[in-house]
């Protein structure tokens, strides 16, 4: 399988059917998108769970993105459940409801910037208030809610160069399944960030969506809530 080098440890690639999943430890993901942020990798970042297995098996396009992401984590309990059934290991599930604010604080941190592309006008109103009273010292350098509908040549080019020059460290997308990854594979190398799918995680951070109960996230129910 293709690894991830983490330093002394190695992040893997294990295969679901056809569905391309990194593995290790939930403290290696966050470490490896921090340092890729740091040197502002042009990488892309999959959250994967059930829906987008699903979507997937269903579109051999779609299945060819995720496939060649630079990292795929194990958002769904159920994919974990079937790594621990496939190959017997454990595996500790890398939530985008988890990943989004434990990357925030580390991006606090360590001085990296952020844009935020994707969501309505007034869920980001609600991002920046939220990043204002919660992280404070987070460099937020972009935020853009593009209309719904797919976006001229010229528009997505004038968005490329409008981040660009923001320089952000990280853009987290918020489109949704399936479209917030085909958005980040046709500017892939484009974006000098690291970009990251994390869909419905915004809304909840910051309130305007409650999470499942913890007994309904271990139970592999999220989604079903």
């Amino acid at each position: 399988m293709n690894t991830i080098s983490t330093g002394n440890t190695e992040m893997g690639r294990k295969l679901l059917k056809n569905f391309s999943l990194s593995t290790g430890t939930y403290s290696q993901f966050t470490d490896k998108v921090i340092e890729w942020a740091a040197a502002r990798k042009p990488a892309m970042i999959c959250v994967a769970n059930v829906h987008m297995f699903v979507e997937a098996q269903n579109d051999a396009f779609f299945l060819d993105i995720v496939n060649n992401a630079d990292m795929v984590t194990p958002d769904g309990k159920p994919l974990c459940w079937a790594l621990k059934l496939l190959y017997g290991t454990t595996q500790e599930r890398v939530a985008g409801m988890d990943l989004l604010p434990d990357l925030l604080g580390r991006m606090e941190k360590d001085a990296l910037s952020v844009y935020f592309y994707g969501g309505s006008p007034q869920m980001l109103d609600r991002t920046k208030a939220y990043l204002e009273e919660k992280y404070p010292q987070v460099k937020l350098v972009g935020m853009y809610s593009p209309p719904f509908r797919p976006l001229t040549e010229a528009e997505n080019n004038q968005v490329i160069e409008h981040i660009n020059n923001a320089r952000p460290n990280v853009v987290f997308v918020i489109l949704g399944c399936p479209k917030q990854e085909k958005w980040m594979a046709a500017v892939k190398g484009r974006i000098n960030a690291v970009a990251i799918g994390v869909g419905g995680a915004l809304p909840v951070m910051t309130g305007m969506q409650k999470r499942a109960p913890l007994w309904m996230q271990q139970a592999g129910l999220e989604w079903f809530y």
